[in-house]
């Protein structure tokens, strides 16, 4: 009782000398803002657009709304390709996006999305929160004053969708394909005319026969764009992307603005919406690819001695892009190197399990 009463002679005193008390450090501390995300990627592109949506909900649930994001699809306030130029420059706060668009700006950028012969989805993961992998490309994007953040995987991706059948390398020449531009610097080398188009403007290219074949991601999004109508032979594996890691681009400058929480809130929002798009993935590309199938699409693999081709195509491109710049160099050892101790311990696990589940689960 004694308590209560000072405390209520304490607020009477404050209110009847003018004080005013203070509000809680943590709501003074929590501004209410409102940032724009830029994507990407195509509203139809449900799974890997949802990513930019999803960050903003959860930032949102995070901080009781003070902390607002919006996310609109590419195309609509910026280019789709263009996120990266957004981000820098501070046009939007933040944008999502697959840094191996912006091979043309630093083939370095591609490490952080997908590089030919790369790592799958658990490798990659491991690399950046547990390899070195995050630090070494935050140095990288340093450069471009924007702070990056994983998230998403779509798994290992599809090799595209192709009008005539691949049998050999040489049918790989003169073949105009819509891929993303790493793989196309290694496709180049067997004669292939590589294209990079925008996701929304891949159908209309194959329809009106601008392009011979493209790839974009896997069967539960390729379902979706219809690809299987103008072009028949879907090929496996993508071998450009074991996967492809989405990240979050952050404004460096509006990042280092923020207050520590909300830092720690983008990045946990980050790392759900990457849990949430894997297993979207994982979960609809089965039922997906058997659609695909009924509906006429002929599955392929590539052959091997296509595979093989490819592959030294891709090491001598790494060795030149190295030979030109020790940053390049640099995050490629790192990459890897860890790609490279990686694949042994999933070759002893992962793939003998897998290997005897794909004959003996039927």
């Amino acid at each position: 009782m004694q308590r209560r009463s000072f405390l209520k002679k304490a607020a009477l005193g404050a209110a009847a000398g003018g004080a005013t008390l203070a509000a809680p450090a943590f709501a003074q501390e929590s501004p209410t803002l409102s940032w724009r995300l830029a994507s990407s990627f195509p509203r139809s592109a449900d799974a890997i657009y949802s990513g930019g949506e999803n960050i903003a909900k959860f930032v949102s649930e995070a901080t009781g709304g003070k902390f607002q994001i919006r996310a609109f699809p590419g195309g609509e306030i910026l280019p789709a390709l263009g996120v990266l130029d957004g981000v820098q420059n501070g046009t939007v706060e933040c944008g999502h996006t697959a840094s191996y668009y912006y091979y043309g700006k630093d083939p370095s950028l591609c490490f952080d999305g997908a590089v030919p012969f790369g790592l799958n989805t658990r490798q990659y993961n491991a690399w950046v929160r547990h390899g070195g992998g995050l630090a070494v490309l935050r140095e990288l994007f340093a450069k471009f004053n924007i702070v990056n953040f994983p998230c998403g995987y779509t798994g290992t991706q599809m090799g595209g969708w192709f009008r005539k059948e691949i049998k050999t390398v040489d049918d790989l020449k003169g073949l105009k394909f819509r891929t993303a531009a790493f793989a196309g610097a290694v496709l180049m080398k067997l004669g292939v005319v590589p294209q990079q188009i925008a996701g929304g403007d891949i159908y209309p290219s194959l329809e009106k026969g601008t392009i011979d074949a493209a790839e974009w991601i896997g069967p539960y999004d390729d379902e979706k764009m219809g690809f299987h109508r103008v072009a028949p032979f879907y090929y496996f594996p993508g071998w450009w992307e074991g996967t492809l890691q989405v990240s979050l681009y952050v404004n460096k400058d509006k990042y280092e603005a923020l207050p520590k929480h909300y830092q720690a809130v983008l990045d946990q929002a980050s790392a759900l919406a990457t849990n949430t798009m894997i297993a979207t993935y994982d979960a609809e590309n089965p039922n997906a690819l058997k659609r695909l199938i009924g509906e006429g699409a002929k599955l392929r693999a590539f052959p091997k001695p296509v595979m093989d081709a490819c592959y030294k195509a891709a090491q001598e491109t790494y060795a030149e892009l190295s030979a030109k710049d020790p940053g390049f160099k640099k995050i490629h050892d790192a990459y890897m190197g860890f790609r490279d101790h990686e694949i042994p311990w999933f070759r002893i696990a992962e793939g003998s399990f897998d290997q005897y589940m794909a004959t003996a689960a039927k």
